[in-house]
């Protein structure tokens, strides 16, 4: 890989279009999705993205920044955009409470409405959250010490790409990560892995090759389940970055490879995030079809007879 600079926090804010305009009293999206639990039966997951302050680390790949506020929600708003957001949608077994950001961030997700949060999340078996390595530690445990059902902890991984990792600005290294699963797992607590399929700086090729080495390499350290995210534009960085020729997005070839690659280990669950899907190679044959398939292999987490894993 060629020799790139390193992005710090100026260089990336610099080239920021305008974020969103949100209310503090109400999560920005929400929605129940079905998803294979860690047992093998699918469940019903509700996911509410949560309003709150930007997350401290100006990772160079983030869009998510887009739905913060610049100022730290009140006391009491993160239960009232849990509490409505549940109000309006069916039941279900699992919940989801991304923040944009990490959860265990005191300026984001406040720790005096743990009791609150976790109150209200009594009926769900599991409760997944988002945090940066960095920030795991003695609020995980004290959020975990309030709920009635366990508790999952997402923590993005990104690449073990020795040259990419320092790259994308993240401010953590391998053994951060390594040091924070470690920590989860000692606790009781199941890990969810977030890699990405082709971050910047690597061909599609490499793509394949690196996503796969992060999928072994989560496993590895004992991650539960492992989330493969497209690598996406949106934030105006990685725009800037298109333009200088160190990104593109991954093929939907190099997406079904990676996934394939992830169940066929059977190491644990893997999922490919296919939220943004319709950017990815519109031009593709039989694109519907294929999309479909990959939709069929994280619910039945099994490769689809109509492929195998590709070498």
């Amino acid at each position: 890989m060629k020799s790139v600079p390193l992005f710090p926090d100026e260089w990336v804010v610099a080239r920021r279009p305008p974020r969103n305009s949100l209310s503090g009293d109400r999560p920005y999206a929400w929605l129940v999705e079905p998803e294979p639990a860690a047992g093998g039966r699918v469940v019903d997951v509700a996911t509410l993205f949560l309003t709150n302050r930007e997350c401290p680390f100006r990772c160079l790949m983030c869009d998510l920044w887009k739905n913060t506020l610049t100022e730290s929600v009140a006391p009491g708003q993160i239960p009232e955009q849990i509490r409505w957001a549940l109000a309006q949608l069916p039941p279900a077994q699992h919940l989801k409470l991304y923040n944009a950001g990490s959860f265990f961030d005191p300026r984001a997700i406040l720790p005096k409405d743990y009791a609150e949060v976790a109150r209200l999340a009594a009926g769900f078996e599991r409760v997944v959250v988002e945090c940066h390595p960095r920030l795991v530690g003695r609020r995980c445990r004290e959020f975990r010490s309030l709920l009635a059902g366990e508790l999952e902890v997402a923590m993005g991984l990104e690449t073990v790409h020795p040259d990419v990792l320092p790259r994308l600005n993240k401010g953590m290294t391998l053994d951060d990560f390594a040091g924070a699963v470690r920590s989860l797992r000692a606790d009781g607590m199941p890990v969810r892995a977030f890699i990405l399929v082709r971050p910047p700086f690597l061909t599609d090729a490499e793509g394949l090759e690196w996503a796969r080495r992060s999928l072994d390499y989560a496993f590895s350290l004992g991650v539960e389940c492992c989330s493969l995210i497209p690598t996406r534009a949106g934030n105006g960085a990685m725009e800037e970055l298109a333009r200088q020729g160190l990104f593109a997005p991954p093929s939907l070839e190099t997406l079904e490879q990676s996934l394939e690659y992830g169940l066929s280990l059977r190491a644990g669950r893997v999922f490919l995030d296919l939220w943004d899907i319709g950017t990815v190679s519109p031009d593709a044959p039989d694109r519907a079809a294929r999309i479909d398939r990959l939709a069929r292999m994280n619910l039945t987490q099994r490769p689809d007879p109509a492929g195998g894993v590709s070498s």
